[in-house]
């Protein structure tokens, strides 16, 4: 899936949008995916955290404090960013393909992790 950007040296790209229930969850995904690096130098790949589309493409209400404060009310605040967004470029396809199944199970593992051993069920549990 190439973009208008498309670089050249990477024309393979493909942008997955994870949700996640909470931020704390995107960000802890996010944390344990992003220490492992790209095995090759023909696969590049980023990742971020948004908020959910619902959330940021509303209207953006904007109003003036007094004539130097401009406010943006509609722009996400950390808690509402929960959508894991992974961006792959690559040189070819197989590239592309080979790299994503590999995020696609360390996402899995990541995510059974978090179903086991998530503080928030432990304590509704009454484990902890």
């Amino acid at each position: 899936m190439a973009s208008d950007n498309a670089d050249p040296n990477f024309p393979c790209s493909l942008v997955l949008s994870i949700p996640l229930p909470t931020y704390r969850l995107a960000s802890s995904a996010l944390r344990a995916l992003e220490v492992d690096a790209e095995l090759s130098p023909l696969v590049q790949r980023s990742f971020s955290l948004t908020a959910p589309e619902y959330t940021t493409s509303r209207t953006v209400a904007k109003h003036v404090n007094d004539s130097r404060n401009l406010i943006d009310h509609a722009s996400p605040g950390a808690e509402e960013r929960t959508i894991l967004r992974t961006e792959y470029k690559a040189t070819t396809n197989r590239m592309l393909r080979v790299a994503v199944n590999g995020f696609m199970e360390s996402l899995g593992v990541i995510l059974e992790v978090m179903q086991e051993l998530d503080v928030d069920v432990l304590v509704e549990g009454g484990l902890s």
